[in-house]
């Protein structure tokens, strides 16, 4: 028998190919982003709204829902888009049924964000309007459309990317500056684009330089500039550690600048990471005003080792903490107080393990003019061997603290590292292609792998060894530019200089001190 086919007419009428109803009104919402807070990107970004809010109004067949807007927003990525992710999150509600934006690149530069949005838009009945390119989503073609847009737009991205950080270090390598001004403290925008000084800001810098001279911790600067109701570069009442830290050992308030310490690894994600070597950086000299010496910031960086070379965290509250040495048991000398409560209060410095064991020590306490004008006497000595001490000094920088068999180990053993870590994919892909030997392969894969943990280990040590030789040097620098800017005879205890010079002081049993400057040099007086 022939066959009967017999037509079920469609009762629901479907979204005609332009996007719109033919029965009634969509709820249409349209998006607005610009990428930067310029004055004429906010011009447009206005002309946007009005532009958008007028063209849907005019539609007798689309009822108004709003103009979702994000400023100074990428598009790279939607983690922090808080309009967009707003429309995205009412559409998906039920609220909106058409979505207006002026082009693909406005609504999103990353392929996957775009196709991943549209789908769930999809899902829901919801359209999307790319104006530019007059795509509907709904549409058949549609999504080979936005998919090749999306790639586009993506591209575009990756250029301008590309181009912005070609840009940014190239003004690194013609060694222009440029700072964070909205967090940084003691600097503000010159009118010729250079960092210009903040006297009332630069006073809080020089005083945490000062403080830690003094012998005061980053965290005892920190509650100290709280309690003076300073408030922080970020304009917050209470000041973190790290900020301290940071401001101690940023070269730029010496007046130097390096540059590139970080870069964006990924320009979708916008993630940034430390530059280890990845890319180049540049240091440049002298690019703005200083609001710190330079002698006394080195004099700040040789004290941050001092410290961190004790192995444990320093209570200093003094520039004689943690220098003062027992010759008998070895011990720290600390800060005690006597007659506390009493007029004749008084403070001096004694062994502080003096009666903690069976034996007590005879190293006698001293007090700090004591210890001040003892400094001066030995310093002082040292003006008649003051050429050769520098000499000397310069002698031990050179072939001491010379790098140069370290760095090229390290450019071997690196490359070693390169070829194994290859030598062990080639390995393993051949392993899951090719028929082997289990065990004939599992001997030359560990063989790789024992070659990659040896080399690894032999860099971490030598890079431990160039760290060492490097603070080595920067302690001899800072000691021989004391030595050279200071007079002949020094009258008044300089703490800057106590700072650079002395190693440690050893008070003897029969009342003997001993100076160790950073040369290795010891007096006695």
């Amino acid at each position: 028998m022939a066959s009967n086919v017999r037509i079920i007419p469609a009762t629901i009428r479907q979204k005609s190919a332009n996007g719109t109803h033919l029965n009634a009104k969509r709820r249409t919402a349209a998006y607005a982003r610009v990428s930067t807070d310029s004055e004429e990107q906010l011009t447009s970004y206005e002309a946007q709204v009005d532009y958008y809010t007028k063209y849907i109004k005019e539609r007798a067949d689309w009822e108004f829902v709003r103009v979702y807007t994000d400023e100074g927003i990428s598009a790279t990525n939607t983690k922090k888009r808080d309009g967009f992710k707003q429309m995205i999150a009412d559409a998906l509600d039920g609220k909106i049924d058409l979505i207006i934006t002026k082009s693909v690149s406005r609504f999103a530069r990353n392929t996957v964000d775009s196709l991943v949005t549209v789908r769930q838009l999809k899902e829901k009945g919801v359209e999307v309007y790319f104006e530019k390119e007059n795509i509907y989503t709904l549409d058949s073609k549609g999504e080979l459309l936005i998919t090749i847009m999306s790639s586009l737009a993506q591209e575009e991205s990756r250029s301008i990317s590309e181009n912005v950080t070609w840009g940014q270090r190239k003004r690194m390598a013609d060694g222009k500056v440029s700072l964070p001004y909205g967090q940084f403290l003691g600097y503000e925008k010159g009118e010729d684009g250079l960092p210009k000084i903040v006297e009332s800001e630069a006073e809080i810098v020089r005083m945490i330089f000062r403080l830690f001279i003094e012998g005061k911790t980053p965290s005892a600067i920190a509650k100290h500039l709280a309690s003076q109701g300073i408030p922080s570069p970020a304009g917050k009442k209470t000041w973190q550690v790290a900020t301290v830290k940071s401001i101690l050992t940023n070269e730029k308030y010496k007046g130097d600048a390096l540059l590139q310490k970080g870069f964006t690894v990924d320009f979708l994600t916008k993630k940034r990471k430390v530059n280890e070597g990845e890319v180049p950086q540049y240091y440049v000299q002298n690019s703005h005003p200083a609001i710190i010496e330079p002698e006394e910031f080195d004099a700040v960086q040789a004290e941050i080792e001092r410290r961190k070379s004790l192995g444990r965290p320093s209570g200093c509250n003094s520039p004689f903490s943690a220098k003062i040495v027992c010759g008998d048991c070895g011990g720290f000398y600390g800060s005690k107080v006597w007659g506390s409560n009493t007029k004749y209060r008084r403070v001096i410095w004694r062994c502080n393990e003096k009666y903690k064991g069976d034996k007590k020590c005879k190293t006698p306490h001293v007090t700090e003019d004591d210890v001040k004008q003892r400094f001066l006497l030995a310093f002082n000595s040292l003006k008649e061997c003051r050429e050769e001490l520098i000499a000397n000094s310069r002698l031990s920088q050179s072939i001491l603290c010379d790098c140069t068999e370290i760095d090229d180990e390290l450019k071997e053993l690196r490359r070693e590292i390169e070829v194994v870590s290859e030598l062990c994919k080639k390995a393993i892909y051949e392993n899951a292609r090719v028929t082997i030997n289990q065990d004939e392969w599992s001997e030359r894969n560990n063989s790789y792998l024992e070659r990659h943990r040896k080399a690894t280990e032999r860099v971490a040590e030598l890079e431990k060894l160039k760290c060492e030789r490097q603070n080595k040097s920067l302690m001899l620098e800072t000691f021989i530019k004391g030595i050279e800017s200071r007079p002949l005879v020094l009258e008044i205890f300089d703490d800057k200089l106590w700072a650079v010079a002395v190693e440690k002081v050893k008070v003897m049993p029969d009342g003997r001190v001993v100076f160790s400057f950073k040369d290795g040099t010891q007096i006695e007086e």
